[in-house]
C-alpha cells in the first residue's frame, strides 16, 4: 500500500504535468472565448486573479462592467480562459434554461464538501434535487410563521445588551460582533431546536460558535488551495477521504490546519445533535414532543420518506453546518451593511424608525406577526435597496460541465470589430457571475442605479426592471440566486432581519465614530466590514446611543 508520504512526493511530478499540459493547450488550441472584449492580465502565471480576489477588488470589478461590458473575457491560472458575465439573458440560461451545464464549480463543491459534508451546498443532480425536496417544509411560509416569536425572543437579548451598554450615554460598539451572534443563535434556536450562544455580555463563547465565526476569515486565506487542490481532488476522486486528510494533514500550512481543526468541532457537535435527535425519535416516534426548529422537521420529514426518497443519516448531518453558516453569515453581514449605511444616512434612520414607531402604536406594544412585519413598505425596502447595491456575495462561480452556447441581451462588439449575439462557451471553463453588476446595471434600474435609495421601492417597479428578466428568486435580483441552487432560505434571512431591525431601530440610533480608520468591507466570499483590513478580526464600530421617544 502506498504511504501518504509517498504520495505526497508525487505530487510535484503531477503539478509539472499538469502546467505542461494546460500550456500547450492554451498556448496552441484557439478559444472561442478569444473574440470577447476584455482587459490584458498583468501577470502570465496568475492572469486576473490577484484583482479579481483582492479584498478590496471592488474598483476592478466595477470598471470591467463600465469599460467592456456585461460579457467579458478574464485570464485566470496559467492563460486559463474565464467568462465575466452580468447579462440577463446569459443569466437566464446559466441559472435556469442551461444550469444543468453551469453548475457550482469544483472549487466550491470539494471545499463545501470537505467543510459541511455531503449537505445542499456540496451536491449536484439528483443527489442535490433530492435535498432540496426534503428541505422545502422547512423553508416554508407556513413554517417561518410560526418562527417569528423565536426571533422576538433572542433578538430582545440583543436589547437588553444594548440598553445596559447605553445607561450612562452613547457608547462606541462593534455591532458586527452583536449581530453575528443574534443570528447564529436565532438559527441555533430556530434551526436545531437548542441554543448554542445566548446573546449576553457574561456567556462564554461554545466551541462551536467560535469555529464558525472563523470559518470565513480562514477560508478566504485557502482561496488558491481550494482552486488548485480541493477542485482537481473533487473533480478526479482522488484518494478515499481518509487519505486526503492524511495528506491534508502533512501541509505546512497554518490556515490550512486551522480549518482541519474548525471542521472538526462542526462536525463533532453536528454529529452529536444528529444523534440527540435520532434518539429522542426512535423511542418517542417524535423529536422532542413534536418540536417545530428545522432538524426536527427535517427528520420527521426524513423519518416519513420512502426508501426512495430517504436522505442517509451523513447528509442529514450535513444539513446542520450548512445551515448554520448560510444562515448566519449571509444575514449578518447583510444586517451589518443596513446598520452602516442607517448611520451613514440618519434621514433614512429616522424615517424607518417613525414607520416602525407607528406599527408599535398601533399593536399597543405587541409583537407583529409575520403578515404585519411583511406590511411594513419602508422597513421592506430599506432591506431590498440594501441587498440589491451590497449583495452579501457580490459576485458567484460557475463551471461549465460542457461545451454550451451562451447568448446575449445585447450584442457584444468582439475583438474583430463586429458585433456577435452569443459565444460559444467550452466545457470546463469558469464563469464568474458578477451579482452586484447586474443587480446595479443602469440600463435596468436607471442611471441612480448605483445610488443606495431605498425610497425607490415604494414605487411600482420601473418596466426596464420587468423586461430584464432577471432570473433572481428574489425581487428581480440575483442576491438570492435562481434556479435549482437558489438560496432556500432567503425568506428565514429577511424576516430575521425585519424582527432584529424592528426591536432595536424603535429603541436605539446609529451613527459614525469618530475615528480617522474608515471602515472597510471585504468583498471576497461573503462581504464583511474591518478596521485596518485585518481580515481575521472583522468589526463594525458603531456609536448607539438611546432613540429620543
Amino acid at each position: 500500500m502506498i504511504s501518504p508520504e509517498s504520495l505526497l512526493k508525487l505530487v510535484p511530478s503531477v503539478l509539472v504535468a499538469f502546467i505542461g499540459w494546460n500550456l500547450v493547450r492554451r498556448f496552441v488550441v484557439p478559444s472561442p472565448l478569444d473574440k470577447l472584449p476584455g482587459p490584458s492580465p498583468k501577470s502570465f502565471i496568475a492572469g486576473h486573479l490577484p484583482q479579481m480576489f483582492a479584498p478590496d477588488g471592488w474598483g476592478f470589478h466595477r470598471a470591467l462592467v463600465e469599460k467592456y461590458g456585461r460579457v467579458v473575457k478574464l485570464y485566470g491560472f496559467l492563460r486559463a480562459r474565464i467568462l465575466y458575465v452580468s447579462d440577463p439573458k446569459a443569466l437566464h440560461h446559466i441559472f435556469i434554461k442551461d444550469q444543468h451545464i453551469f453548475e457550482e464549480s469544483n472549487a466550491i463543491l470539494g471545499s463545501n464538501n470537505a467543510i459541511f459534508g455531503e449537505g445542499l451546498l456540496s451536491t449536484l443532480g439528483e443527489t442535490h434535487k433530492k435535498q432540496r425536496r426534503m428541505l422545502n417544509p422547512v423553508f416554508s411560509i407556513k413554517q417561518m410563521r410560526t418562527m417569528i416569536p423565536k426571533f422576538f425572543a433572542v433578538t430582545y437579548d440583543l436589547r437588553d445588551v444594548l440598553l445596559r451598554k447605553t445607561v450612562d450615554g452613547p457608547q462606541q460598539v462593534d455591532m458586527l460582533t452583536w449581530t453575528t451572534r443574534t443570528a447564529l443563535e436565532i438559527v441555533a434556536q430556530a434551526g436545531l431546536g437548542q441554543s448554542f450562544d445566548p446573546v449576553s455580555e457574561t456567556h462564554e463563547e461554545h466551541p462551536y460558535i467560535s469555529a464558525m465565526k472563523l470559518l470565513g476569515p480562514t477560508g478566504r486565506q485557502l482561496l488558491m488551495f481550494r482552486q488548485f487542490v480541493l477542485a482537481p481532488v473533487y473533480k478526479y476522486k482522488i484518494g478515499t477521504p481518509r487519505i486526503q486528510r492524511l495528506l491534508l494533514g502533512l501541509v505546512p500550512s497554518k490556515a490550512l490546519q486551522r480549518m482541519r481543526g474548525l471542521v472538526d468541532v462542526m462536525h463533532e457537535t453536528s454529529l452529536s445533535i444528529f444523534e440527540a435527535k435520532k434518539k429522542a425519535l426512535a423511542e418517542s416516534g417524535d423529536v422532542r414532543g413534536g418540536q417545530d426548529d428545522f432538524l426536527s422537521v427535517l427528520m420527521r420529514e426524513n423519518a416519513k420518506a420512502s426508501e426512495e426518497d430517504k436522505l442517509p443519516d451523513h447528509q442529514v448531518v450535513a444539513q446542520i453546518s450548512t445551515i448554520m453558516f448560510a444562515a448566519m453569515d449571509t444575514t449578518s453581514s447583510a444586517l451589518s451593511r443596513i446598520l452602516h449605511l442607517l448611520a451613514e444616512h440618519p434621514e433614512v434612520q429616522d424615517r424607518l424608525r417613525a414607520e416602525i414607531r407607528g406599527n408599535v402604536k398601533q399593536n399597543g406594544g405587541g409583537e407583529p406577526d409575520y403578515d404585519q412585519l411583511s406590511a411594513l413598505p419602508y422597513l421592506d425596502a430599506v432591506i431590498r435597496e440594501t441587498l440589491r447595491v451590497h449583495p452579501p456575495i457580490a459576485s458567484l462561480p460557475r463551471e461549465t460541465r460542457k461545451d454550451a452556447l451562451l447568448p446575449f441581451s445585447k450584442p457584444v462588439k468582439s475583438t474583430n470589430g463586429k458585433y456577435i449575439s452569443e459565444v460559444l462557451v467550452p466545457k470546463g471553463t469558469l464563469v464568474i457571475v458578477s451579482i452586484k453588476a447586474i443587480n446595479t446595471d443602469p440600463d435596468v434600474w436607471g442611471p441612480d442605479a448605483q445610488e443606495w435609495k431605498p425610497e425607490r421601492w415604494l414605487a411600482p417597479i420601473p418596466e426596464a426592471v420587468v423586461e430584464a428578466h432577471v432570473p433572481g428568486v428574489y425581487s428581480h435580483l440575483m442576491t438570492f440566486v435562481g434556479g435549482g441552487r437558489a438560496c432556500i432560505g432567503f425568506k428565514f434571512s429577511e424576516m430575521e432581519m425585519k424582527v432584529i431591525l424592528y426591536v432595536i431601530i424603535d429603541l436605539f440610533r446609529f451613527s459614525l465614530p469618530n475615528s480617522k480608520e474608515p471602515i472597510f468591507w471585504n468583498m471576497i466570499g461573503i462581504s464583511t466590514p474591518f478596521v485596518n483590513k485585518d481580515e481575521l478580526r472583522p468589526a463594525l464600530p458603531l456609536v448607539v446611543s438611546r432613540a429620543d421617544m
